[in-house]
């Protein structure tokens, strides 16, 4: 009974962090072509190098000090939204959340070996990890159900059939 009525809020909670888990994956390839197209790879390698002179616990550092500076533009954006600028709030926490999500990226990309040589860091990521599995069999038979239900209305919709013919005698009239 109780599972029943915590159901949704399991499948809340794991689609939130699938969003954060996507975020992260889709960040960091537009991270990598920033640092190609502004010169930050020369950054990343020096940064590499210097990472592997530290210690694990200095590493770990050097992958949440990038971060703290974030932290008053996103009290920034809590004070337009308490003070009713909708848009530029949602902008600016839109904005804070990118440019933490790919700077976190970016920097534990460079600091993943050394923090993974920390026992309890390494316990840590996999956990998330295996709640990144458990999360995706969560949300999966739910997408699965969201998929078949927009194929079905696809199919059933009159009017989606008449858009779809109108527009391939529009294509094939080209």
């Amino acid at each position: 009974m109780l599972r029943r009525i915590l159901q949704p809020l399991w499948v809340l909670l794991a689609l939130i962090f699938l969003i954060e888990a996507w975020l992260w994956d889709h960040l960091e390839p537009v991270v990598e072509r920033v640092v190609a197209w502004i010169p930050l790879r020369a950054f990343k390698v020096w940064l590499a190098e210097r990472v592997d002179t530290l210690s694990p616990a200095m590493t770990l550092i050097v992958f949440i000090v990038p971060v703290v500076p974030l932290f008053p533009l996103k009290m920034f954006g809590l004070w337009l939204l308490a003070n009713e600028y909708w848009v530029s709030a949602v902008v600016i926490l839109v904005l804070a959340k990118f440019l933490g999500l790919g700077v976190a990226a970016f920097i534990f990309d460079v600091t993943r070996p050394k923090l993974l040589q920390m026992a309890w860091f390494e316990k840590l990521y996999d956990w998330v990890m295996m709640l990144r599995a458990k999360a995706h069999a969560i949300i999966d038979p739910v997408k699965l159900r969201i998929k078949k239900a927009i194929g079905a209305a696809r199919g059933s919709s009159r009017l989606l059939r008449m858009i779809q013919q109108f527009r391939k005698r529009v294509h094939a009239a080209r």
